[in-house]
């Protein structure tokens, strides 16, 4: 199976070359400038060149707060440059994986989302992350869009990251309690990236296209993670600050954030058997990579 990775840099990205270096895979991640996902040429000439088995799109504009003050470039991205990456991927029957969102959801329900309530983004990232879902799937048939949430991995710019680089000059750090989440390894992620890569392939006719969420097992608060992170970090001999509880209120951002994004991920399971770790096991690996790294002097 030959695998296609639009974006290079992101966490997913880093995540799918490793865990596919691991089992043999061979894949192939393209980013900027080698395609520019705004660019429908680009974007076509690319896929006509490599003809990959299946694609996995995860090039997105991720920069919640700053995507406010530039939704066309947001747009241009998730939007218009899901829709080409699909069209392409179409024009020579290639299945699609597109990576889509939690943020899609507003956070009002009163429990964890499945894959057909209704959506409703607060900010401009999930406006344009639900538009590049909707286009993919008018495009290209064989669809699989997931929607993941709270990405971490050693890659990146992620939570995990920015608290441990927080606890090094920061006794104490103030974290949202009232933002409900579920918490995902990139690496997890990205094997069962792989594993579904591999059905699709394997057994097209088989396959349900569509839509499903995959994210870590659990759920938690941005403050109960941060203390999973720094119990871990103890354990790593890393710096860990105490974490204090605090509202959203008192922690302003540009871009507004579901309060609970929960996703239930049983169409998942019940369809490909497959289901992710709990998100504590990633974290803890997280950390302990990190904390290697940083000794190594990395």
């Amino acid at each position: 199976m030959k695998l296609l990775i639009t974006g290079r840099e992101g966490q997913l990205a880093c995540a799918l070359l490793e865990a596919a270096a691991s089992v043999g895979v061979q894949a192939v991640a393209i980013g900027r400038p080698g395609i520019d996902v705004t660019d429908e040429w680009s974007v076509t000439e690319v896929i006509a060149r490599e003809r990959p088995d299946i694609l996995v799109n995860t090039a997105a504009y991720t920069a919640v707060d700053k995507a406010e003050s530039e939704p066309i470039l947001a747009h241009a991205v998730n939007a218009l440059g899901a829709e080409f990456v699909a069209k392409a991927c179409a024009a020579h029957a290639i299945p699609i994986i597109q990576i889509s969102t939690d943020h899609v959801f507003d956070g009002t329900k009163d429990g964890p989302y499945v894959e057909g309530d209704p959506t409703a983004p607060v900010n401009v990232y999930g406006r344009t992350k639900l538009e590049g879902e909707e286009r993919v799937a008018r495009a290209c048939q064989h669809h699989l869009i997931l929607r993941t949430a709270w990405l971490y991995s050693p890659w990146g710019a992620n939570f995990v990251k920015a608290m441990l680089r927080l606890a090094r000059t920061q006794p104490s750090i103030g974290v949202v309690n009232d933002q409900m989440g579920s918490p995902t390894s990139a690496p997890h992620l990205a094997r069962i990236v792989l594993d579904i890569a591999a059905r699709a392939v394997t057994n097209p006719a088989d396959t349900r296209w569509g839509i499903y969420h995959a994210v870590g097992a659990g759920d938690t608060s941005r403050f109960g993670l941060a203390q999973e992170i720094f119990r871990y970090a103890a354990a790593q001999g890393l710096p860990a600050a105490e974490v204090i509880a605090i509202a959203t209120s008192a922690y302003p951002t540009p871009a507004q954030r579901p309060a609970d994004s929960r996703l239930n991920c049983d169409k998942l399971r019940m369809t490909f058997g497959f289901e992710l770790p709990d998100w504590r096991l990633g974290v803890e690996d997280c950390v302990a990579k990190l904390a290697a790294s940083a000794g190594a002097g990395g």
